[in-house]
């Protein structure tokens, strides 16, 4: 038996060689090509100073703001007025007090803390890059925002992405004493404290219906109506941000928040958790109903079948925040805090404590001696009471010392202008109309009346500015209002007006000398402000 072997031809041999090495090279350039960072127009089209920007999955990235909280200690936290007064939407909107703190520590320039709230809404091409098994091709397209999905979505969306995170680029996460901050649906007190413009507005503008909008609302929000969006969803960043650099808070797609809905009762929440919350508006939302405060209810199921609630109308944007007890020696320093609340001795008229008085601390003591077990629970009833009612004043308190300082900045500012401003004119009128002067008689008498009028305004400034010290002086003790100095030029900065920090600096000089000295110096005063 023979057995015949054929050699194939050398060219059989190089086309399929050939073949393989092309799919191959193919493979390679599309993997690669997956693999290409991402334009920033596709994931930032209107950079800014200040962002944040975190690696996502297939070369793509997310960016956030920072939020900043004036409040550095970890029992810290800032005083906010949420919603507005309404009879027609009360039950929904209504304004109700209370208090947002940050998660990231902050020293420089001043003590303080922060959260991050992502820029954009989440767009179609982020959800795909960590959703998707397969990396999408960036597109202007996909910059849409991400709708159609429920709140599990959003939420499995944050677990999934802070997986990769943890795993692929641990170290672009901020940390919090020591530990790894996380994404997850803001809250909604976070939510409405950034698109209201936190601290980048005053006090005034951040109650208003709508952040500042100096160009119109039709340039910072998308919404019902052929002026506006038209009635289609669209592009997140086209239009310009709200005070704290973030994207259509307002209008073009609703965005979900992390915990359950609650009707308002006057100036509290209703006790009923219902279902999901949705802030902002979208793009079939009329015009005169955008305003910050806008809240609504959605189910966490549809009421038509067996799944989970998705709306065309509807998207999300992440907050990034840290563990509230992130070690040992965290939770030592919030029960030392927490010890500390309310226990502030009385203060005299004069803003010093008279030694060895605290009532909190007396009704523990007795409470701990008495044997009956119903007397010491009135007693450590009536010593909580105590406690939190003290707390209120305290926060009231602060909250008078940071009004006052920062009137005591603007008087300053007001009597370097009005003091250089009479400077000059003594100057003008020394030269026209003293012994070497040849300006006119009448002209003279003009000036002189012109030079004794704004003499007056600055005199009055003065006093004002004395009874601001003296006041302060009176009402709060330099420990009091220390702590406010570096709240206040926070607040200062956040709004922009770094330029009033030298003017605050040099009141709460004045401030601690008259503490000090109880002594009025008003020339001193004047000078301290002028020389600025």
């Amino acid at each position: 038996m023979r057995f015949i072997f054929s050699r194939p031809k050398a060219c059989e041999i190089s086309e399929k060689f050939l073949s393989v090495a092309i799919a191959a090279l193919s493979l390679a350039l599309v993997s690669l090509s997956a693999q290409a960072a991402w334009d920033e127009k596709y994931y930032n089209p209107q950079p800014q100073d200040g962002d944040v920007v975190l690696p996502m999955p297939c070369a793509g990235a997310m960016v956030l703001r920072r939020v900043q909280v004036p409040m550095a200690n970890p029992l810290d936290d800032y005083a906010i007025t949420l919603g507005q007064d309404s009879d027609e939407w009360g039950y929904l909107e209504q304004a109700r007090p209370t208090y947002i703190a940050g998660s990231f520590s902050v020293k420089k320039p001043e003590p303080g803390r922060y959260y991050l709230m992502a820029k954009y809404e989440l767009s179609e091409l982020q959800y795909q890059a960590v959703m998707n098994p397969t990396c999408p091709e960036p597109s202007t397209g996909r910059r849409l925002p991400q709708t159609g999905v429920s709140w599990f979505d959003a939420t499995a969306f944050a677990d999934k992405y802070n997986l990769w995170l943890r795993k692929n680029a641990p170290d672009k996460l901020p940390k919090e004493d020591g530990m790894a901050g996380f994404l997850r649906l803001p809250t909604e007190a976070e939510w409405e404290f950034a698109a209201r413009g936190g601290m980048a507005v005053s006090q005034a503008e951040f109650r208003d219906t709508r952040f500042p909008m100096p160009e119109g609302v039709n340039a910072y929000a998308w919404f019902a109506g052929t002026q506006s969006a038209n009635g289609k969803l669209q592009l997140a960043g086209l239009l310009k941000p709200n005070p704290l650099g973030l994207h259509d808070v307002l209008g073009n797609v609703d965005e979900m928040l992390f915990e359950p809905f609650h009707l308002t009762k006057l100036d509290r929440q209703h006790g009923q958790s219902g279902g999901y919350i949705l802030r902002g508006g979208n793009y079939l939302t009329p015009q005169a109903e955008l305003r910050t405060a806008l809240r609504q209810e959605e189910p966490y199921y549809s009421n038509t079948g067996s799944e989970q609630n998705k709306l065309k109308t509807t998207g999300f944007r992440l907050a990034l925040v840290s563990p509230t007890l992130t070690s040992r020696d965290r939770i030592k320093q919030v029960e030392q805090e927490w010890k500390k609340l309310g226990t502030q001795q009385e203060t005299t008229a004069a803003g010093q404590p008279p030694q060895g008085h605290d009532t909190a601390g007396e009704i523990g003591t007795i409470a701990d001696s008495v044997q009956d077990d119903a007397l010491k629970k009135q007693l450590e009833k009536l010593r909580s009471d105590l406690r939190a009612n003290t707390l209120a004043r305290d926060e009231q308190r602060d909250q008078a010392i940071r009004s006052e300082l920062q009137l005591g900045a603007f008087l300053c500012t007001k009597l370097k202008d009005d003091g250089e401003f009479l400077d000059t004119l003594d100057g003008n009128f020394s030269r026209s109309c003293g012994k070497d002067g040849s300006e006119p008689q009448a002209r003279c008498d003009a000036r002189k009346e012109q030079l004794d009028g704004h003499r007056k305004v600055l005199d009055f400034m003065l006093n004002y500015y004395a009874d601001s010290v003296v006041g302060s002086a009176l009402n709060y003790s330099q420990a009091t209002v220390q702590p406010q100095v570096s709240v206040v030029a926070q607040q200062l900065a956040a709004r922009g007006k770094s330029n009033l920090r030298a003017y605050l600096d040099t009141h709460w000089n004045n401030l601690q000398g008259y503490m000090k000295t109880g002594k009025v110096s008003r020339a001193q005063w004047l000078k301290s402000c002028k020389s600025i």
